[in-house]
């Protein structure tokens, strides 16, 4: 199978350009709400052997996705915090590389990260429901990649961040015949 397809099962993400578009906003902030459930739903019956199975090869096992999820929207969730507070902000990189071969992303037990995910994705979705469509217009700049990123941008990224991955546990689970 072509390494692409199977690195971006639902494709790379496109952004919407900026143009405001409501529907393409409650789209996304559904998308964001309901990916715990989602997510637990795909895990919640793998086994210990399962979970520590890599995607691909040389790959993030399904344990490590999980929590670079955690951490990944995390991050997210505070940079779209800081911009709408003050815009043009300019925020921390973090290697997400390292942070999924940290011990505690290694660890077996994965509720912790499901359970950040949870509050996170209720508090996030609740966050992006009440922005202005001035609001939406807010960005932070990501020194690491020298570009701007409007509020607007990061609900449809991270809406695809999450449809990405679980793809990637889909893929997974239906390569080894689970």
């Amino acid at each position: 199978m072509n390494l692409n397809k199977i690195k971006y099962p639902i494709g790379r993400f496109e952004p919407n350009n900026n143009k405001f578009d409501l529907k393409y906003v409650k789209k996304n902030i559904e998308i964001l709400k309901n990916f715990p459930m989602e997510l637990d739903d795909e895990i919640n019956i793998l086994s210990l052997n399962q979970i520590n199975t890599p995607y691909r090869e040389k790959g993030w096992t399904i344990l490590q996705l999980i929590h670079h999820l955690a951490d990944s929207h995390s991050v997210a969730y505070i940079r779209c915090k800081l911009a709408v507070y003050k815009n043009d902000i300019s925020v921390n990189d973090y290697i997400p590389d390292k942070w999924a071969n940290s011990i505690d992303a290694k660890q077996n037990n994965y509720k912790e990260s499901l359970l950040i995910l949870e509050g996170l994705h209720a508090r996030w979705s609740t966050f992006f429901m009440n922005l202005s469509e001035k609001k939406f217009k807010s960005r932070y700049y990501y020194p690491a990649r020298k570009k701007f990123y409007s509020i607007y941008d990061v609900l449809g990224l991270y809406a695809w961040h999450s449809k990405h991955h679980l793809q990637h546990i889909k893929n997974i689970k239906i390569r080894m015949n689970w």
